[in-house]
């Protein structure tokens, strides 16, 4: 087959500081030069800038390129960028390769010779592979104009609020009985002390009315295929043996039903519920749901029906079973939250051992109105605590648990020793490593704290026991190091609240796995980019939002909920996406048949033609990752623009 002859040209860029100082630019661009087929070769400070384009653009037409190389930075940051470069200028934009020297060469290489000599090993791999590629073809496909959002926390609920108020079409999907996650078991927001309820509760109103807006409670996506535009998604709807369209959310069902000794998930195991049950006075929906493995006539098969029997809109449906929901939506948005870091493992604190050692959420279910002591801080015995104690960082910053910092519990633990003081006038002993308060009016919060009398410690705990020096000063003792006074302390307290960190939610594993997003070492998921794409993932049309990427406060939740609402609905307003061109292909004449691609196909893009008995590629749904290649035993499987040629023309050059 007759080929062009490649006429490429090659630009190194400084990237000011980036590249420069450790590989010389001047020579890499000069070695360039001598390489068979380039007809250009220069160097220039900031190839991403405007007259780097321009540089490129006008050489493609003054020198009649037809192929280009830029050896900068990853290809993840701006390969988008000279793409679009060559296409302005005429050139087919596959025609385009990129070196990466900062990553791959200068960032990594101590030495400036080594570094060097690197970066002119990637830039002849680069020039050597380019000269067999060719243009690619893609296609526009329409997109379903509707938005799933997993997770109805305050993030979810402002995502799915942002894009219903666009005007399309929302599925918010929560596994618990109502949305609110979280923020709904609080009482008060740092730094300004708000209502959260008066901030939440009209949120999961609009989200509960939204015309646009179809809450998926107590459910669980169980299946996500497809591709940008068209992704199909399967919902599993839990049986609530109520019908929502019947109930009216009177309450009497769970007044009459005798089964009364469940342990509340919801009030942190501070007190117990019913076998039907609403999670909170304020749930969205206001529909119960009877609990099937504590329910005497679910669980043990017994005669009992008592709710039934008293709900007078006959709502009580025993014989609801587990179904199948499937939904086709353009966009997705993650916004599946955290969990509380369990302090169990940390036996020196106590906790589960002592009862007056809570957890931060325990203590905020303490202290809401809505909680089992009507908003009022008393132990177990009734009694108010006289001297408190709150322990920062329990498990966050600790290599043994999280190695992280969680970012809130300063904030919050801050929170806490204002209202103990405000409720009850205990004295409030508030021991930290390191105050962090970075965020906005933060600073102004801590200041305030401390001009109320709070007593802060910095220094780790060692432990916290029952063995008191002094009969009657308290039922606890913490003991501490204070690093500023360089003293050991032994504080007797009433009470113990524990500055629980964040970590990803239970089940983000498989979320992560369904979605095709992956996680950091520690588990939250991961962004496109952390600065230039802060709420994108590396699959096309899905995003993220909230605390399921990493621990934040609730104002950058809400903002980074409002940012991928509005990338979703940027994705859909557009009508069509352009299919990607770097996809698999199977030659139908090497092709065995022996279906071992359909096996490996993460997005089930890979179908068999029984009539000719060959595997063929879905381009609509291929995403390029490669494994049919991988695994093709015949080689009739290949990725567009990674065929054996092309690969093998670039380590040879490398090599060489």
């Amino acid at each position: 087959m007759n080929r062009e002859i490649p006429r490429i040209g090659v630009y190194v860029c400084h990237c000011g500081m980036n590249i420069a100082p450790q590989v010389d630019v001047e020579q890499v661009a000069g070695f360039a030069g001598r390489l068979e087929h380039v007809v250009v070769a220069r160097d220039y400070k900031f190839m991403c800038s405007n007259p780097g384009q321009e540089l490129i653009e006008d050489d493609i037409k003054a020198h009649n390129l037809n192929r280009v190389v830029v050896a900068s930075c990853s290809p993840r940051m701006h390969e988008a960028t000279f793409r679009k470069a060559c296409q302005k200028a005429g050139l087919s934009p596959y025609n385009f390769q990129m070196a990466n020297i900062r990553e791959q060469a200068s960032w990594v290489t101590a030495d400036s010779g080594r570094a060097t000599a690197k970066a002119k090993d990637l830039v002849a791999a680069a020039v050597r592979r380019v000269a067999f590629h060719h243009p690619l073809q893609t296609r526009q496909v329409e997109v379903n104009k509707s938005v799933l959002v997993i997770g109805g926390g305050i993030a979810g609920i402002q995502a799915a609020i942002s894009a219903a108020d666009a005007g399309y079409k929302v599925y918010l999907v929560e596994r618990e009985p109502s949305i609110g996650g979280h923020m709904a078991k609080f009482d008060k927001t740092f730094p300004t002390l708000d209502c959260a309820a008066c901030i939440m509760t009209p949120k999961t109103v609009i989200a509960g009315q939204h015309e646009n807006i179809e809450l998926l409670t107590y459910c669980e996506v169980v299946g996500l295929e497809g591709f940008v535009g068209n992704y199909k998604a399967r919902i599993l709807k839990k049986p609530r043996y109520v019908d929502e369209d019947k109930c009216t959310g009177c309450g009497t069902c769970m007044e009459k039903c005798p089964t009364r000794k469940i342990p509340s998930g919801f009030e942190e195991n501070l007190t117990f519920r019913p076998a039907i049950y609403s999670p909170f006075p304020q749930a969205v929906p206001k529909t119960p749901v009877i609990d099937a493995d504590n329910c005497r006539l679910l669980a043990k098969n017994k005669r009992c029906g008592v709710c039934a029997k008293f709900c007078e809109a006959d709502a009580i449906d025993f014989n609801q079973e587990p179904r199948h929901l499937e939904i086709t939506v353009g966009a997705v948005i993650v916004a599946t939250g955290f969990s509380a870091f369990d302090p169990s493992p940390m036996v020196q604190y106590g906790y589960g051992l002592y009862p007056e050692v809570y957890t931060s959420l325990q203590f905020e279910r303490l202290n809401n109105a809505t909680g089992p002591t009507a908003g009022r801080i008393l132990m177990k015995d009734g009694r108010v605590p006289r001297k408190v104690a709150i322990i920062h960082c329990v498990g966050s910053r600790d290599k043994n648990h999280l190695p992280y910092c969680s970012r809130v519990c300063c904030m919050y633990s801050l929170k806490f020793s204002h209202l103990v003081r405000e409720k009850t006038g205990a004295e409030v002993w508030s021991f930290y490593i390191d105050m962090r308060s970075p965020g906005k009016l933060y600073e102004e919060f801590y200041n305030r704290v401390q001009a109320e009398g709070v007593h802060l410690v910095r220094g780790k705990v060692a432990m916290v026991t029952d063995i008191v020096d002094q009969p009657g000063s308290g039922n606890l003792t913490v003991v501490a190091e204070n690093t500023l006074t360089g003293r050991n302390l032994r504080l007797p307290v009433d009470m113990v609240i524990l500055s629980v960190g964040l970590q990803p939610a239970r089940g983000a594993e498989e979320v992560a796995r369904m979605t095709g997003i992956s996680t950091d070492g520690d588990g939250w998921f991961t962004e496109l980019h952390a600065k230039l794409a802060p709420v994108n993932t590396p699959t096309a049309g899905i995003f993220l939002a909230g605390c399921c990427q990493g621990p934040k406060d609730i104002p950058d939740t809400v903002a980074q909920a409002m940012a991928a609402a509005g990338q979703a609905t940027a994705l859909l307003a557009k009508g069509t996406v352009e299919t990607q061109a770097e996809i698999s292909s199977i030659d139908p004449d090497t092709c065995s048949g022996c279906r071992s691609c359909l096996e490996v196909c993460p997005y089930n893009a890979i179908y068999f033609d029984e009539g000719r008995r060959v595997a063929v590629v879905n381009d609509a749904l291929c995403q390029g990752c490669g494994s049919c290649a991988a695994t093709c035993p015949s080689s009739a499987a290949a990725v567009a623009q990674f065929n054996d040629r092309q690969v093998m023309a670039e380590i040879d050059a490398i090599l060489a």
